[in-house]
């Protein structure tokens, strides 16, 4: 079964149906089968979705261990990238965090104030809960409760009705509010989809779609680390994705990312491991526009002494440092920012193009993420670091462009996280085989890197 599943992936079907019709009608299929009856579409669906979901990622890093064997994977140079895939939900099935708090509120205090008349109504303590006083209010039935057009309900009965109401919608956004776990949406039909922007919608407000955020890690053209998650952003997906990597005992000399992946965290994470990291500025590239050198707003454009701690912006005036606080991220990480101040903008003819502020100018600086960036600017700006970059662009990108361009792979058919991430161990594995017969095909085995022409 597993056979007949990898190379309909490696020929762009995904569907059971579609599976179960190439078995009776492809010959290759029926060499697969090696002369038993053609599988129908529920026992393919049914492995699928929960027998192979148990070993999926076991059977994904077993191929990754074979190539490393055959001296295709060496370990050495992996290249990040991430993309959306939208989930099998309903567009309009969403839940948003904001509106849940919102009516959860809402519905809480409507709760409180019904909790508190009833008390007084039926002569119960004013402390009650409001589960204990509608399991006495129950107690208090003598007659069946009546529904229906022509039917005038018993004041009892409506005020149990409310209570009903009111507790139904508190077990509700209870409910929602643990579905969310960190995130601002999820859908109703498949929960652990975030609703997001897809890449393919280049329109500025373009709908958000229920989606996962996949990664891929890819060294030598072929994915070696595969990561699903409900995240948006990828600054929060580097860290768990290079530890489960090394869990499974691999570890890489050096990993190269885009900009989206910058962030203090990520860039300490790197520090403990032996890893490499090259992960570009996010303002790598408008640093090269004369825009951002002739913006005296921004910090990297005004003078800084080291020894007083002191910035001066483009109008001569001193920006001190006030004091130093702590900011934590979503994840938890905690970093140390100093804050700083204009001694007087009041006066300053400049000031509409340094700040929006009604006070004095005010930076923000993690003086710790200012040496890590420079740093890895100078990592990726050597030789070696515009060599990775390049491949990066090629390798990782170029594995999400045949996976969703060539192989047609724009929607998932499976629903919930291990499902998903069953759906795409099983399409990286068609992809890798797909594209060790390609380099064998083209006598390309062996090879790691694209080397740039220097002509």
């Amino acid at each position: 079964m597993l056979k007949i599943l990898l190379y309909a992936n490696m020929e762009g079907i995904y569907s059971s149906r579609k599976i179960r019709t190439a078995c009776q009608r492809d010959i290759n299929y029926m060499w697969l089968l090696n002369g038993t009856a053609a599988p129908s579409y529920h026992e393919i669906a049914r492995f699928r979705s929960q027998r192979l979901s148990e070993c999926a990622e076991g059977l994904f890093f077993q191929l990754v261990e074979r190539m490393a064997g055959y001296g295709e994977i060496k370990y050495e140079h992996l290249f990040v990238d991430g993309t959306k895939i939208e989930a099998n939900a309903n567009k309009y099935s969403f839940v948003w965090k904001k509106s849940t708090t919102k009516y959860e509120a809402r519905n809480n205090k409507k709760l409180e104030e019904a909790v508190k008349t009833l008390c007084e109504k039926y002569e119960e303590p004013a402390d009650s809960e409001a589960e204990k006083l509608l399991e006495k209010l129950l107690g208090k039935v003598t007659e069946p409760f009546v529904h229906g057009r022509g039917r005038r309900k018993s004041e009892l009965q409506r005020d149990i009705e409310l209570l009903q109401e009111l507790l139904k919608k508190r077990k509700k956004y209870t409910g929602y509010q643990e579905i969310f776990q960190g995130r601002n949406s999820f859908s109703k039909t498949d929960p652990d989809a975030t609703f997001m922007h897809m890449k393919e919608d280049h329109m500025r407000n373009a709908q958000l779609k229920p989606g996962y955020n996949i990664q891929f890690g890819v060294e030598g053209e072929y994915i070696t680390g595969v990561s699903v998650t409900s995240e948006r952003s990828d600054q929060l997906t580097l860290i768990p994705f290079m530890e489960n990597l090394r869990n499974h005992g691999i570890e890489y000399t050096d990993v190269t990312a885009d900009a989206g992946y910058e962030s203090e965290e990520n860039y300490s994470y790197f520090e403990t491991i032996s890893t490499e990291c090259y992960i570009k500025p996010q303002n790598y590239e408008r640093s090269k526009t004369k825009k951002f050198e002739s913006n005296m707003a921004l910090r990297e454009n005004m003078a800084y002494d080291s020894e007083k701690d002191e910035y001066t912006c483009q109008a001569e005036k001193k920006i001190r440092a006030k004091y130093v606080g702590k900011q934590k991220t979503k994840s938890g990480y905690e970093r140390e920012v100093t804050y700083y101040e204009c001694d007087d903008c009041s006066q300053c003819k400049f000031k509409k193009k340094c700040t929006r502020a009604k006070g004095n100018r005010k930076l923000q600086v993690s003086k710790k993420f200012i040496a890590q960036r420079a740093a890895s600017l100078e990592r990726i700006t050597s030789p070696k670091g515009i060599q990775l970059r390049m491949n990066r662009s090629i390798q990782s990108e170029g594995a999400f462009g045949v996976i969703k361009q060539d192989y047609g792979f724009r929607q998932f058919l499976l629903r919930g996280n291990k499902k998903v991430t069953t759906e795409i161990l099983l399409l990286a594995m068609a992809y890798d085989v797909n594209k060790l017969h390609s380099k064998i095909q083209n006598n390309r085995t062996g090879t790691q890197l694209f080397i740039k022409d220097s002509a």
